[in-house]
């Protein structure tokens, strides 16, 4: 099997940063040719990588390293009062597995949730063409969840089932406000770490967490969370101050 010290990457021009506007980003990019499968792409997660479709990807900025991968150690997580609140909020919905976002209504949704909530994000105008290159991957790893209300999809979890982990890739939800009240996308999570719980798996990995970025901040409510800082990941627990900036 290939090794991550063995992999060739490539790094992007800079460009501006999707999160911190005042900001050039790098990006740092697998060989797309690189024979990838699923151990591989689990050691490259435990080293700070994301893919988005079939690309495999990391920060690799000059001048910030704000971008710090975060993940929910399963075992240690304890919901605080909110998410508790949250999850028998959300108590009458219905999870289930599906095997592909093939049906039309799952695209319309994401075209939705997009419009709505993303607007002056990359992905936006939306296409099914992207809808379908982002979510979906090569190495059989990848499981989608919906959860319906009554017979009406609100929301839907997509997520990499690792040997030790989920590495939460995306959600996307019913954006209407008379919704609002469940913090779907809280609550996504939360519904993974219960599913990671059962499987009896380590981690659930949750991407990037940073400081300055409000779209990022949700990720500071799951405790303990560990942090990927130094090539260490370390742990934050309740009383820990979110607040690192690597060197």
């Amino acid at each position: 099997m290939t090794q991550p010290t063995q992999l060739l990457v490539f790094a992007t021009r800079p460009h501006p940063c999707g999160y911190l506007p005042e900001q050039q980003a790098t990006t740092l990019f697998v060989d797309p040719d690189a024979p990838m499968d699923a151990e591989l792409y689990e050691q490259l997660t435990l080293i700070g990588f994301r893919r988005s479709g079939s690309h495999v990807y990391r920060p690799h900025c000059s001048r910030c390293r704000a971008c710090i991968s975060a993940r929910i150690p399963v075992a240690d997580f304890a919901p605080n009062r909110s998410q508790r609140r949250l999850f028998r909020r959300n108590r009458n919905l219905r999870a289930r597995l599906v095997e592909d976002l093939e049906a039309p209504e799952y695209y319309r949704l994401y075209e939705r949730y997009l419009c709505a909530r993303h607007r002056d994000g990359d992905m936006y105008p939306p296409s099914s063409e992207q809808f379908h290159d982002f979510l979906g991957s090569q190495w059989q790893t990848t499981r989608y969840v919906r959860f319906d209300l009554e017979d009406s999809l609100l929301a839907v979890a997509v997520i990499d089932l690792l040997d030790r982990g989920l590495s939460a890739i995306y959600t996307f939800y019913d954006p209407a406000p008379e919704h609002s009240v469940r913090s779907l996308g809280t609550y996504a999570i939360l519904w993974q770490v219960e599913w990671a719980r059962q499987l009896g798996l380590d981690d659930v990995y949750l991407g990037y967490w940073i400081r300055n970025c409000p779209r990022m901040s949700y990720k500071s409510n799951f405790r303990p969370l560990e942090l990927l800082l130094h090539d260490r990941w370390v742990r934050m627990d309740a009383s820990s101050r979110l607040n690192p900036v690597p060197d």
